[in-house]
């Protein structure tokens, strides 16, 4: 049996759902009304058994996300939800708090989120055999390290592929909670890290002035797809909760594209839904949400990944201004420009800026507020109007379900039969006197014609038989009547047939693979406390939520690197860097300051509050 591959597209909302299920996702993840990492993306019940509905019928999933860290008042609201997602539907929850798996759970399938520490081959194996079916991997894996993960354990093994990353390992960073009340791992993050930072040596020197030091670019795997696959990769995640609809349109779209190409006459792997979808687009990742793109570490340490510029989109990259007339801009390739696009460039005082654009007379772009640039400025367009536009129709993306239908006469009347894709049948009939057609071209071609029309249904019809004993005439209304009522079972027939994987938490003591909790395991409440102890974990230090220490705490480790980022990495850099960076390395942002630590063999950075007293080692 061929295995399957799956694309994972976020959810902010029912509409943005279906619009991604529409646009060929495998899956969709959302959120519920309480306890998911993104406070601004929560939906109804409702909504999401609404959305349960629409996606089981092209055999895709839906995933909630259940990743904050729980405090002990709010268990008994964490389970009563569950009961009720598992009640409406739901596939499976994304998790990093164990101590769901303490919880009187119903037989709903458990995902570990990539806040878990997924990191190694111990910790996910661990999570496996506890009974989670899939594992999300950290982002800052390579291939190599996916590779052993796999070989370690048959789990699932899901993997961001497009979309912000989080410059933290996921769920290690408390940056936001350290400097007011904001959690990251409570679904209100603050974003310190796209903030603009003065970086200072330890001599007091600014090295940089004003720049988003620890913003990164977003990522793009698109063309790892196949190297994920033969890595163990079988889901293929899409970041961005909280991003509009053409992003989501726009980058499930390309990335069905990529896989559907790999998949084409596959012997090994399959796509892991049904149906097709149609596009009136082609999708680029560039013209929609983007900070420039980067694939971070899947190919290990290879390039720098700053987006120091400027944290928010920049878009699709236009060419240089040549010159400025009057109250407009001559453009290279300008003639890809439209009225109404963004346009994004770094101002004369190299900060992130942009305009809008008005008109374009006569190869002039003229923007609705002129400001003025320096011959020489790259122009990026973050806004491409007419892209959205088409996009953010319904049917710039519309999913098909291929039907065979075979139309026949009966003792009575006719039947009509319709079996899909997946094997589902529906059968309609009525009665009816056999009348023969007045003239003796055949009836056939014109009742296969209206057979043929599926208007909105999500059904197309693939291929028809009539079987006609002799050249019958019939209306062309109880052709239509019998083919919509058909449609319609069918509708109704798959999302009842549809098989949902039930799999029930067992209570386990398999040895964790540490016996010691720092606050970087994010334990909140009792019952994750006790999950810990029954697997043989001794000591387990509280949350940082729980007990931080204003001024002195590590706020992040990360694999990103400001030293690589300045060329001033003894490991990687040594014959080009020139002189050493005098440490500590510090960040300052008004109140705001952070030193600099770097780890050298593990290859990563930790960042501390300023009052914390560190040591430094020699890196060589």
């Amino acid at each position: 049996m061929k295995k399957k591959i799956e694309i994972l597209s976020p959810a902010k909302n029912l509409i943005q759902g279906m619009a991604a299920i529409n646009a060929g996702a495998d899956a969709v993840y959302i959120g519920a009304p309480q306890f998911g990492a993104r406070s601004n993306a929560t939906n109804s019940l409702e909504d999401i058994e609404e959305l349960v509905k629409y996606a089981h019928l092209f055999k895709a999933q839906v995933f909630v996300v259940v990743n904050t860290i729980l405090y002990d008042h709010e268990l008994e609201d964490c389970k009563k939800l569950i009961h009720t997602l598992y009640a409406i539907g739901v596939d499976a929850l994304i998790l990093q708090d164990m101590a769901i798996m303490e919880m009187d759970l119903p037989p709903i399938v458990i995902h570990a989120s990539t806040q878990a520490n997924n990191r190694d081959p111990k910790h996910v194996k661990f999570l496996k055999d506890a009974g989670m079916k899939r594992v999300v991997l950290a982002r800052e894996l390579n291939l190599d390290q996916i590779k052993d993960i796999s070989n370690e354990t048959d789990v699932e093994l899901e993997f961001f592929v497009s979309g912000a990353l989080c410059v933290s390992f996921s769920g290690n960073c408390y940056m936001s909670i350290a400097n007011g009340e904001r959690s990251a791992n409570r679904g209100s993050c603050a974003q310190n890290c796209r903030l603009p930072y003065n970086l200072v040596d330890g001599t007091g020197k600014t090295l940089i002035a004003n720049s988003h030091l620890l913003s990164i670019k977003d990522l793009d795997l698109t063309n790892q797809l196949p190297n994920l696959i033969e890595a163990g990769i079988t889901s293929f995640k899409i970041e961005g909760r909280l991003k509009d609809m053409v992003y989501v349109k726009n980058n499930t779209s390309f990335l069905r594209k990529k896989l559907d190409a790999f998949l084409e006459n596959n012997e090994t792997y399959q796509k892991a839904s049904s149906g097709r979808t149609f596009y009136n687009f082609e999708a680029e990742m560039d013209r929609s949400f983007n900070r420039g793109y980067t694939d971070y570490f899947v190919n290990k340490r290879t390039e720098k990944i700053g987006s120091w510029e400027s944290p928010k989109s920049q878009g699709q990259l236009i060419g240089k201004l040549l010159e400025v007339k009057a109250n407009g801009y001559v453009i290279e390739n300008s003639d890809m420009l439209n009225n109404g696009d963004g346009l994004f460039f770094l101002n004369e005082n190299n900060e992130p800026d942009g305009a809008q654009v008005n008109i374009i007379i006569n190869n002039i772009v003229v923007p609705n507020t002129f400001k003025a640039l320096k011959p020489g400025t790259i122009i990026y367009r973050n806004s491409d109007a007419n892209f959205n536009r088409i996009v953010e129709r319904e049917d710039s993306a519309i999913r098909k379900i291929g039907v065979a239908l075979k139309f026949t006469e009966t003792n009575t009347g006719f039947q009509l039969v319709a079996i899909d894709e997946d094997g589902h049948e529906s059968i309609s009939t009525f009665e009816s006197e056999k009348e023969l057609a007045k003239n003796e071209d055949s009836t056939i071609p014109n009742i296969k014609k209206n057979l043929a029309k599926t208007g909105n249904t999500p059904f197309i019809i693939d291929d028809i038989e009539v079987e006609f004993t002799s050249n019958l005439f019939l209306p062309i209304s109880k052709i239509n009547e019998i083919r919509r009522v058909v449609l319609e079972q069918l509708i109704d027939i798959r999302i009842k047939e549809y098989n949902r994987i039930e799999i029930q938490i067992k209570k386990t003591n398999h040895p964790y693979p540490v016996s010691q909790l720092d606050f970087t395991y994010n334990v909140s409440n009792n019952l994750a406390r006790n999950f810990y102890k029954r697997h043989g974990v001794t000591d387990i230090e509280k949350a940082f939520e729980l007990q931080w220490d204003p001024g002195k705490s590590r706020v992040m480790v990360t694999k990103y690197c400001v030293k690589y980022e300045l060329g001033k990495c003894a490991r990687f850099q040594k014959e080009t860097m020139g002189e050493k960076v005098v440490e500590p390395l510090i960040l300052k942002q008004g109140e705001l300051e952070y030193k600099l630590k770097f780890n050298c063999k593990p290859c990563e950075m930790e960042i501390w509050e300023k009052d914390a007293e560190l040591e430094f080692e020699d890196e060589d």
